[in-house]
């Protein structure tokens, strides 16, 4: 008799989820539609989600509880990385940036365990005799990493913080330096991005041919911004390429490193 009771019990549960789940579909399709028109990226319910998460989390994103499936999820994808279990960590990092395309931290913390904890391990596994078998996996795992931060930045179009990560990565484990350089400048063209991210793209310009001057330019616009600017990276870059680019001795900035409002190596006006 108690089975049947606790078998009526989740039919009955089921059936409250499938029926507010008609009823809240209208209303999240509208708020779809609001979202893309506002440019924005929403995750849609359709049945490649419901093959992520299986029926009964499908029944209970219908029913809007998304934000606490994903939360739970984001558990079983920390458990999953205390495991080494990477490949099953993936997969639910993909569920739960889909439930959720708009928090941030769920895209960088994917990223950054796929490309940089999973790569490593897959470089170091010592089950895997062949190293360029290794070194697929690793390039995979970063593949992956990436991929999370351009669907991040594809959903949270008008925020710095993906457009560093994906700087980040582009810079330290793809070493493509020109990449790495237009992800930093778009990052760096939000009114409240970091400063250092204007002097990361710079720096990444200057090491790309070709790019030299437009490297100098905008790290002399920085260094015209102040002392808040002034760090010896950027002073020593700067001296650098005031060499490779033979700029004439009384365009460099002076030694001292004081700033001017004129030339380069003008002296201050006040």
């Amino acid at each position: 008799m108690s089975g049947l009771s606790s078998l009526r019990r989740n039919l009955i549960a089921i059936l409250m989820l499938a029926v507010a789940g008609a009823v809240l579909l209208p209303w999240e399709r509208e708020l779809q539609r609001d979202s893309q028109a506002a440019h924005f990226r929403t995750a849609p319910l359709n049945l490649s989600l419901r093959e992520q998460i299986g029926q009964s989390g499908f029944l209970a994103a219908l029913s809007g509880f998304r934000a606490p499936l994903a939360a739970f999820l984001w558990i079983d994808a920390h458990s999953a990385w205390e495991k080494t279990e990477w490949g099953r960590m993936a997969g639910l990092f993909n569920t739960v940036t889909t439930l959720q395309p708009h928090t941030l931290l769920y895209w960088d913390i994917a990223a950054w365990h796929m490309a940089w904890n999973a790569s490593i391990a897959a470089l170091q596994d010592t089950k895997q005799q062949s190293e360029v078998l290794r070194e697929r996996a690793r390039r995979q795992y970063i593949d992956l990493g990436r991929d999370f931060l351009e669907r991040g930045i594809k959903n949270n179009p008008d925020n710095y913080l993906l457009y560093e990560r994906l700087g980040i990565l582009l810079r330290d484990k793809v070493e493509d330096h020109n990449a790495a350089a237009d992800s930093f400048a778009k990052a760096a063209s939000f009114s409240d991005a970091p400063n250092y991210i204007g002097r990361f793209a710079a720096y990444e310009m200057a090491k790309v041919p070709g790019r030299e001057h437009e490297a100098y330019e905008r790290l002399l616009t920085l260094y015209h911004q102040g002392k808040k600017q002034w760090m010896p990276s950027l002073l020593a870059k700067i001296r650098e390429l005031e060499k490779r680019l033979n700029i004439p001795p009384d365009q460099r900035i002076p030694e001292t490193g004081a700033t001017g409002t004129g030339s380069a190596g003008s002296s201050p006006s006040h």
